[in-house]
């Protein structure tokens, strides 16, 4: 492999595929981490990030294991929509905590509606902002929870689309028949 790291993403896919996955399960971790142990309860945009990112880990994991050149354009393309989808809702939570609306009302939290709600009604309700989502409770840099996501979401999205580019560019490995006997 040579120094220049941007050609991992046409030589080397799957062990960028695994990285994504690997620092999303990461993440998924350290959310865990900061809500059974630290205390903070995640609001049901923070839940609808945690699907997201599960999903862009799935893919990852998916097509890091497959060695055609289609699986890996293909999860490209899966980890650009599902990192867009978690950095789209990261960013309007991060809106939300930044221009808090002047009444705020929670809500249940997503454990609570799937207790009281059938689940045709619960899953809606979990993609509806609430008060909690302003709430600013943990800080690195200065920047919350969801502004770190957003900000991986997008690192994600890059590197899918940079997965997808070099592979769609990567000539085309063709195998020669050998000569049909007659």
């Amino acid at each position: 492999m040579s120094g220049n790291a941007m050609e991992w993403f046409g030589t080397a896919p799957r062990r960028v595929l695994a990285g994504v996955a690997l620092l999303c399960v990461g993440m998924l971790a350290f959310g865990l981490y900061l809500q059974h142990v630290v205390g903070l309860e995640p609001c049901p945009m923070c839940i609808v990030q945690r699907y997201a990112l599960v999903l862009v880990a799935l893919v990852a994991l998916v097509a890091a294991v497959m060695r055609s050149r289609g699986a890996h354009m293909g999860g490209g393309l899966l980890i650009m929509l599902f990192a867009g989808f978690g950095a789209f809702v990261a960013a309007r939570q991060s809106w939300l905590q930044w221009y808090p609306p002047e009444i705020a009302s929670c809500g249940r939290d997503f454990y609570g509606m799937i207790e009281t709600f059938p689940l045709k009604r619960a899953i809606p309700m979990i993609f509806r902002g609430s008060g909690d989502c302003t709430k600013i409770d943990w800080t690195f840099l200065g920047a919350s929870i969801a502004n770190w996501s957003f900000v991986w979401f997008v690192i994600f999205f890059v590197v899918g689309a940079l997965v997808f580019v070099h592979q769609w560019k990567r000539p085309v490995r063709r195998v020669a028949s050998a000569p049909v006997a007659a």
